[in-house]
């Protein structure tokens, strides 16, 4: 069974966004990578990114502090290589558990699962090494598209299992930015 190879980072949903990211700045020593209204991404190490925070009350103004809202968006785990998500995947489909977001966000190839709770989960591989990812986040593609490109991942099995090559695999897919499911909590 192929596993997870890191914890790659977390993300919170937050009404007390400024108030966050200067709590992580303080006690992790972490620095910006990515800031805009609705979403900031930071890291205090080698990974792109090891905490991202979503602002309520850009994304979803108005609300309280009701159960769901506040609090772990979600955790992600990184595997070694395509092949490694993609050996995952098929595990779990044989098991009935499907992702319910395939999202390539530009720096990462994720699929999106929930437990029986609901807590979400990314399984994500690497499409480039940290710096790469860290130059894209502060590029005006990431600025337009920060969520990034749903594609299907029985397209990507397949493309994989006929022998494409890593680079192609890991290239973000054109087309419009992907919406954020409602399962994700963010709509």
């Amino acid at each position: 069974m192929v596993k997870p190879v890191k914890f790659a980072h977390v993300v919170y949903q937050t009404r007390r966004y400024d108030e966050m990211i200067a709590w992580y700045e303080d006690v992790f020593e972490a620095r910006v990578v990515h800031q805009d209204p609705a979403l900031a991404f930071m890291t205090y190490d080698d990974e792109h990114h090891r905490f991202a925070f979503a602002n309520l009350d850009v994304l979803q103004p108005g609300g309280g502090d009701r159960r769901g809202e506040v609090g772990v968006n979600h955790v992600a785990y990184t595997y070694a290589s395509v092949g490694d998500l993609m050996d995952t995947y098929q595990r779990l489909k044989a098991k009935g558990i499907l992702p319910y977001w395939p999202v390539h966000h530009g720096i990462t190839l994720s699929l999106y699962y929930r437990d029986p709770d609901g807590n979400r989960m990314e399984f994500q591989v690497d499409a480039c090494t940290a710096a790469e990812g860290e130059a894209f986040m502060n590029s005006p593609a990431f600025a337009a598209n920060p969520v990034g490109v749903e594609y299907d991942p029985e397209d990507l099995l397949a493309r994989l299992l006929a022998g494409a090559d890593q680079k192609s695999l890991l290239t973000r897919p054109e087309g419009a930015p992907s919406p954020i499911p409602e399962a994700h909590g963010l709509t």
